[in-house]
């Protein structure tokens, strides 16, 4: 995964995160993506609402940069899979 160095992480839109009020997982590259997927369930501190949000970014990522994600919900991620 490419270095995002502060400067780097402060020149990133709100957009480029999935979670923009907390800027937490910046989503910007296929490598991020992937660690936002990866890290999804550890974000604290912010709503069911705000996971659905930030799921629906991560997919529109995931397509963007064609990385492959299994899960249609992110509450699959917390439930081995399944809803």
């Amino acid at each position: 995964m490419s270095k995002l160095d502060e400067k780097r992480r402060d020149a990133l839109s709100e957009k480029e995160f999935a979670f923009p009020k907390e800027e937490k997982e910046p989503i910007h590259d296929a490598a991020h993506v992937r660690n936002a997927i990866a890290r999804f369930n550890q974000v604290q501190g912010v709503t069911d609402a705000e996971r659905d949000e930030a799921w629906k970014k991560i997919r529109a990522a995931a397509r963007k940069f064609n990385v492959e994600l299994h899960e249609s919900d992110w509450r699959e991620l917390a439930h081995g899979g399944k809803k």
